[in-house]
């Protein structure tokens, strides 16, 4: 495995298919949502397992320092920091609602965050939705299409599906989003960010108002080039939800293992689990740098 801050070296696949991760990230190489499915398919496509989402060298105040990570197309990674408040801001960066103070991010290979760019490739979904709650989820959706530059027609079955999947009643769905509180909230946000069919999603401590089954079924996003980034402080809770997790600490990535890892170590999945997975890996590197050649 290659590991975080090391020295740069080529990248390689260090967690089997289907989601390798590469360390430290180089970027990769562009994979857009309108690759057509039998290209996907091809089996040197899925061998290069191109970055989906990439971090080098990122710098931020006291919260991050030289942090570097390559997500591949189609992961699902549970993001846990320590300090806690290190992940959420971590996904602003990449989200471009936050500036870095050097470093670079990639998203489908691609550093520019403007809708040219980035911008229509990946969606953020954070604890608070900024939302015009005097509005309807409808009016809402609507508005959101027509910032993408979506067709009537196109955008009307964005919508459709979006509500279906995010559970909001057709009852509801023409009341203001503030008579439904905060669960209608929350739905129509995930829906908001659902109908830019995003190549990469950013969840930072989403739905957290909705009840704990629903929520886990709302977060179960299907799509096989989807990739999502998970950011959360109580990683028990997201079960079933990731394959892998990272663990930021100190501002740098310290730690990529697959989640039944942390059952082979019969540790729970939680931030002391975690933490505790991070401390036995750096210490079995450690005993390896030092036995004898």
């Amino acid at each position: 495995m290659i590991w975080p801050n090391a020295p740069p070296r080529q990248p390689r696949a260090s967690i089997g298919a289907p989601t390798g991760f590469w360390m430290p990230a180089t970027g990769g190489a562009s994979l857009t949502s309108s690759t057509p499915d039998a290209l996907w398919s091809a089996p040197s496509l899925r061998a290069l397992r191109p970055a989906a989402v990439s971090w080098t060298d990122l710098r931020r105040g006291r919260e991050l320092d030289r942090c570097s990570l390559s997500v591949p197309v189609g992961a699902r990674l549970l993001l846990v920091s320590e300090p806690e408040t290190t992940a959420s801001a971590l996904l602003r960066v990449l989200a471009g609602l936050s500036r870095a103070d050097d470093g670079q991010v990639r998203i489908a290979g691609s550093s520019d965050p403007t809708a040219a760019g980035w911008g229509e490739r990946v969606a953020y979904l954070g604890p608070e939705s900024g939302l015009r709650t005097w509005m309807t989820p409808i009016e809402t959706l609507h508005l959101a299409g027509e910032l993408l530059g979506l067709s009537h027609d196109e955008r009307r079955r964005r919508i459709e599906r979006a509500i279906a999947w995010t559970g909001i009643p057709p009852a509801l769905a023409a009341r203001s989003i503030s008579r439904g509180g905060t669960d209608l909230e929350q739905r129509t946000g995930l829906a908001a960010a659902l109908i830019a069919e995003p190549e990469v999603l950013l969840l930072d401590e989403p739905l957290r108002a909705i009840e704990a089954r629903e929520r886990s079924r709302l977060l179960r996003i299907t799509g096989r080039r989807l990739t999502v980034v998970l950011a959360s402080r109580h990683p028990a809770s997201e079960i079933g939800l990731a394959a892998h997790v990272a663990f930021v600490r100190n501002g740098r990535v310290e730690l990529i293992a697959a989640v039944g890892d942390l059952e082979r170590a019969n540790l729970p999945l939680s931030h002391g689990g975690i933490a505790a997975l991070a401390d036995m890996r750096a210490m079995q590197r450690q005993a390896h740098r030092a036995a004898p050649a």
